[in-house]
């Protein structure tokens, strides 16, 4: 009698947490490859971003989301709508908190986001690599478990690895039976183009002042993918003509610096040869207009990469 082959597991699986929880990190690590954006600013995801992990038995689809936060932008609204909208038709949700930072009233709002919701839930304590006293998690599960339960508690370091086998078996354990959804291959749902606008985008976030970050966003212009050499062209828009100074520096050296780094990480992720050309433009109140939050939307972008 041949023995049975053993049942394949599969599902879609909502990462979500405050700003800065390690949403994006997380990601990153589970998948082997760079999906998402990061940096130390707040709201730097500002759309639902997909990412597949296969392992042996099973296919697992991540959606990276914003971080909960108030709303008041049409930009910030269009992002919590985004959250919500994670929390339909998933397998698991993947709570993330900051094991390092105070626990307070907006760590309770975010929750609460949870409160009703049915979908079987995990919470992972982050960036664990940098907590000198884990013990220190014990009384914060407590606190969290005050406002909701949840099915397991994993503290977890995306950067040092530690906890995520643990948290790769705990999920894919919790996955109905179900096919594969995507190629083995397959990692991503995002277009090039707008990964390329990402990259210069973080890029900015690290190279800039405090008050640029939420008032930035690139739009790719040209992408042309000729046979030697891949050819982008960008424009970085701000809101205030002082964020623009901001963005190019003095003589230019903080725009120079932004294209050169962008394309390095572009050429590696892209594997070719890549001439980017970057633009500055000012656009008031951009945060405020849909016909341009409809334009920087990925799915925007979707057979657009060889104009």
């Amino acid at each position: 009698m041949m023995p049975q082959a053993s049942a394949f597991h599969s599902g879609f699986v909502s990462i979500l947490g405050r700003p800065n929880a390690g949403k994006s990190t997380l990601l990153n690590a589970l998948v082997g490859g760079k999906l998402a954006i990061v940096s130390e600013k707040p709201q730097t995801t500002r759309t639902a971003i997909e990412g597949v992990l296969n392992v042996k038995g099973a296919q697992v689809v991540f959606l990276d989301t914003p971080g909960i936060h108030t709303s008041s932008s049409l930009l910030n609204r269009r992002m919590m709508d985004t959250v919500r909208s994670s929390l339909a038709d998933r397998d698991l949700l993947l709570y993330l908190d900051d094991s390092t930072a105070r626990f307070g009233e907006e760590d309770v709002h975010a929750l609460d986001l949870l409160r009703d919701v049915s979908t079987r839930a995990f919470l992972l304590l982050t960036k664990i690599d940098r907590l000198g006293d884990k013990r220190l998690l014990l009384p914060r599960i407590e606190q969290i478990k005050a406002v909701r339960e949840f099915a397991e508690y994993i503290p977890i370091s995306a950067v040092s690895g530690e906890g995520l086998d643990r948290l790769r078996e705990a999920i894919v354990a919790t996955l109905p039976e179900g096919p594969a959804y995507f190629p083995p291959d397959y990692l991503t749902d995002q277009p090039e183009r707008f990964l390329g606008a990402e990259l210069i985008r973080e890029r900015i976030l690290r190279e800039t002042r405090q008050e640029v970050p939420h008032a930035v966003a690139v739009v790719v212009d040209e992408w042309k993918d000729q046979p030697k050499l891949l050819r982008i062209s960008a424009t970085i828009y701000v809101e205030r003509a002082g964020q623009k100074a901001i963005v190019i520096g003095a003589k230019g050296a903080t725009l120079k610096k932004i294209g050169t780094l962008a394309r390095q990480e572009m050429e590696t992720m892209f594997s070719r040869k890549i001439f980017l050309e970057l633009f500055v433009k000012v656009r008031k109140d951009w945060r405020e207009s849909p016909e341009f939050l409809n334009a920087i939307d990925w799915r925007a972008m979707r057979g657009r990469e060889s104009d």
